[in-house]
């Protein structure tokens, strides 16, 4: 009997708790206190800490089944999925781990019990041999003495070149750590190349890595273990490639029966069926396509599963087809799928939809490139142009190219790449929005201390033109050398105010930034302005602190939705004024009135704390390392100005704030909605515009207490029961309007012409509900097999409904009915064949038209 993948699981397990582990679930893909992982990537992720000795567990042994993704830094599977046996982005671990309950001698003794035990695995032991640190010597006695096994099964790592624990079988966790050394084992396919696979690795958590090559021993000696669920599957099942196991078999099986393949390609399939794995689970963690952190990793191995599809002849939408495939062959103890499977398939076609266009320009231009090439190598400038011009990603020309064996010139490419990026960063723009700016000094923005600024006039423009004076009344903008004018940045709006010298006044309207100078736009109030001009520059700086109010409680918005609904929460634009917060960021579903509650009550706990708010200038790189929150996509300086809160907030920044959160007063949302797929959007208000708003729906609930006649305890009792009555006469009401339609279309049906056993009924209403000429005109139907039916309502507007019946369309149609109808009676419409609807315009001869127009159709019946 096969042992399947979901009794391996269960057997594990199962011998663990046997041998007093408790049994913990696995942890998300994305670990919330780890930002040092994009995804879990090993079973001893989640007990980081524990580890560390910065956490304590009551549970000294612990065993879990660990889902995990390897596909960047250390561990990045990705290139070789669908080219090796054993390869993917996508894997679950299985492991154990001791918190000082046993060491080396009950771990070994349990690994092999596990896996040689006729209960158990019932691998034969003579496929079996392991590796250990050389200088190891505890665990070479276990394996020898105790377990039983030859010299010659127990192959002893050195440290390279004689440096202290430097083997691959010393195992750590970082430059600094835990670390201990290891013990792995192997299973021999006793082939004549003599290949080995190694299937478990048990780490022996000993010491501390300190600075200066000290290595201190640990107090309390831990056990970490790791055996990959479909590496131990191919064993336990008699295959030789992960992907003959029966999860892959299935879903191969399956990808093949899904569309019509022009090319059995194996190492395609093999991408397909792990690709709807990974991008299958990081979606039910939450994790949507992007071109950032995990969403573009994500996007990544999504869009390399459906190259791969068009490379074996998949030319349709596929891949979101292959959800309920996956959850069917995965288990049904991965509940995680099944939850999510309408938002993983939705998702999925979504990013293929969007793809598709841009890899059919892609492949197209490629495939007539890769015809005329020599030598076997494609210049990197093309490989460049489909990234640049058509977006299509270089990642996967590499992969189109390394199906088809040909080399990419890659200092060609990394030439252009670098050339892009000097561009970027040093292309000196010399027109913005029509603007010429001009070759002199930046001007520098003093606003954060200073509200009113004496100035020089450096520059004046009326219609987008370099001029020397702005008159009386006349448009223009202006470069002043000094200004506390902020600009439009960062989604926070530019300042507004005046600009006044001795000949006159200039109103700024708005205030913006074209390349590195802020440009005051508004018109002349009185007087006017000349270049070289001393003035006097003041912002409204009643707004410009309605502004700070907002922009602060923005920040501690994006930190309580990154606390509240998780960190992969991205800030995808923002709007702030002096009116009102706006916030778009990523996240599946709509917020609950629950979640809402909680995001206000975080925000206005920090107002409350009056914390004080610190701004400070440092390194980027500084920054980056602690943490602070930028946009991953936009450029930063070397240095950068940060805005700090406590522990609350810690982002980039280069706008204006409140010196306390306590000047905020209070925060409230007012709204939340989805703006596209995967973005949603808050808008909220603070300061007296949130007191305003909850006065305001105070009084709201006055009225609506007052209008249903209840006192404060039973409002909303009362309104639930209304709603019940409501709910109640509704039904009944449409019962009675049931019947009435049965009743008055029995009464029409006896109006009915018959014309050559057809039928012909042309009826007016007056005041009929515009509703009921439908089921009206449905009932009539039944009731006769071969009819025109012509419903006329004379109300405010003269509406009319027709209808023939099928048989009939092939001599008299509907539309065709109506476009004769509007010849004699003006009006508007539209329909099929078989139905048809509008408008009649009145008239004082309307009803001898439509008189004639029923006589019209009568002699057409009659010629049938």
């Amino acid at each position: 009997m096969i042992k399947t993948t979901s009794f391996i699981r269960q057997n594990f397990l199962e011998f663990f708790k046997e041998k007093k582990h408790k049994i913990y679930p696995g942890s998300s893909l994305v670990l919330e206190n780890d930002p040092t992982l994009l995804f879990v990537n090993a079973g001893m992720n989640q007990f980081k800490n524990i580890f560390l000795g910065y956490q304590f567990t009551k549970n000294k042994r612990i065993s879990t089944i660990q889902h995990c993704i390897r596909t960047g830094g250390k561990h990045n599977d990705l290139k070789n999925v669908g080219y090796t046996n054993r390869h993917h982005t996508f894997f679950e671990m299985l492991g154990n781990f001791s918190f000082g309950s046993y060491f080396k001698e009950k771990s070994i003794i349990y690994a092999w019990e596990l896996l040689t035990s006729k209960k158990w695995f019932g691998i034969d032991q003579d496929r079996l041999s392991v590796t250990i640190y050389e200088n190891d010597i505890e665990s070479f006695h276990i394996w020898k003495n105790i377990i039983g096994l030859s010299d010659n099964k127990i192959i002893k790592m050195k440290d390279k070149k004689n440096l202290l624990y430097t083997s691959k079988n010393f195992w750590k966790m970082g430059k600094y750590g835990p670390c201990g050394p290891c013990t792995e084992i192997f299973y021999n396919y006793k082939e004549k190349n003599k290949k080995f696979l190694e299937i478990w690795n048990i780490v022996f958590m000993q010491y501390n890595a300190l600075p200066n090559k000290i290595y201190k021993k640990l107090k309390t000696p831990s056990v970490d273990t790791g055996m990959g669920l479909e590496r131990i599957a191919s064993i336990l099942q008699g295959v030789k490639s992960n992907y003959k196991i029966d999860i892959f078999k299935n879903i191969i099986k399956n990808i093949k029966k899904l569309n019509i393949i022009k090319k059995n390609n194996n190492q395609s399939l093999r991408v397909i069926s792990d690709h709807i794995r990974s991008s299958s689970f990081i979606i039910a963690n939450n994790i949507l396509p992007s071109n950032e952190n995990r969403g573009y990793i994500l996007r990544k191995i999504i869009r390399r599963a459906i190259l791969h599809g068009r490379n074996i002849g998949i030319n349709k939408c596929f891949f979101y087809k292959l959800v309920p495939i996956l959850i069917k062959f995965m288990g049904s103890e991965n509940k995680i799928l099944i939850k999510n499977k309408n938002k993983i398939e939705k998702i999925l076609k979504i990013e293929e939809l969007k793809f598709s266009e841009t890899l059919k320009k892609g492949l197209k231009i490629l495939k007539n490139e890769i015809i005329n090439i020599k030598n076997n190598i494609l210049d990197g400038e093309i490989v460049f142009y489909l990234y640049d011009t058509l977006g299509f990603p270089i990642d996967l020309t590499k992969e189109f190219c390394k199906e088809k064996n040909i080399i990419i010139d890659k200092i060609s490419l990394k030439e252009k790449i670098k050339k892009q990026k000097e561009n970027s960063v040093n292309k000196i723009k010399t027109k913005i929005n029509g603007i010429s700016l001009p070759k002199i000094k930046k001007n520098i923005f003093v606003g954060y201390k200073n509200f009113k600024k004496n100035s020089l006039i450096k520059l004046l423009y009326v219609k987008k033109k370099i001029v020397s004076i702005i008159k009386n009344k006349e448009k223009g903008q202006i470069i002043i050398e000094k200004t506390p004018f902020y600009p439009e940045s960062g989604g926070q709006i530019g300042d507004s105010g005046v600009i006044k010298s001795k000949t006159g006044k200039f109103i700024v309207c708005n205030t913006k930034k074209y390349g590195k100078f802020i440009i005051h736009n508004g018109y002349m109030d009185y007087g006017y302005i000349i270049k070289n001009d001393l003035i006097t520059a003041k912002i409204n700086l009643k707004k410009r602190k309605l502004i700070e109010k907002n922009h602060t409680a923005t920040h501690l918005l994006n930190s309580a939705l990154k606390k509240i609904l998780g960190k992969n929460v991205i800030q995808k634009g923002s709007l702030i004024n002096d009116k009102k917060i706006r916030f778009d960021f990523t996240y599946f579903k709509s917020l609950t009135f629950k979640k809402i509650y909680k995001i206000e009550k975080f925000v206005n706990k920090v107002i409350q704390k009056n914390i004080k708010i610190k701004y400070n200038l440092k390194k980027f790189k500084e920054a980056k390392n602690k943490k602070f929150t930028f946009l991953k996509n936009k450029i930063y300086k070397k240095i950068v100005r940060t805005i700090s809160i406590k522990s609350f907030s810690k982002e980039l920044c280069k706008g204006t704030h409140v010196k306390k959160t306590g000047k905020i007063f209070l925060f409230k949302i007012v709204n939340e909605k989805s703006i596209s797929f995967g973005i949603r959007r808050i808008e909220a208000l603070t300061y007296k515009k949130a007191f305003s708003k909850i006065k305001k729906q105070e009084k709201d609930i006055q009225k609506i207490k007052k209008i249903i006649n209840s006192n404060d305890c039973y409002y909303i009792k009362k309104i639930k029961n209304i709603l019940i009555e409501n709910k109640k006469l509704f039904k009944k009401n449409k019962n009675i309007n049931k019947k009435y339609i049965y009743l008055i279309s029995k009464k029409i049906s006896k109006k009915v012409i018959k014309i050559n056993n057809n039928y012909f009924l042309l009826y007016q209403f007056k005041n009929e509900k515009k509703n009921n000429l439908k089921y009206i005109i449905d009932e009539l139907q039944k009731k006769f097999q071969s009819i025109i039916i012509i419903l006329i309502n004379f109300s405010k507007k003269i509406n009319f409904l027709i209808k023939i019946s099928k048989n009939l369309t092939k001599i008299i149609q509907a539309k065709k009915l109506l476009l004769f109808m509007f010849k004699k009676i003006k009006g508007k419409g539209g329909g099929n064949i078989y139905i048809s609807e509008g408008i009649l315009y009145k008239s004082n001869s309307i009803k001898k038209e439509i008189i004639l127009f029923k006589e019209f159709i009568i002699s057409k019946l009659k010629k049938l």
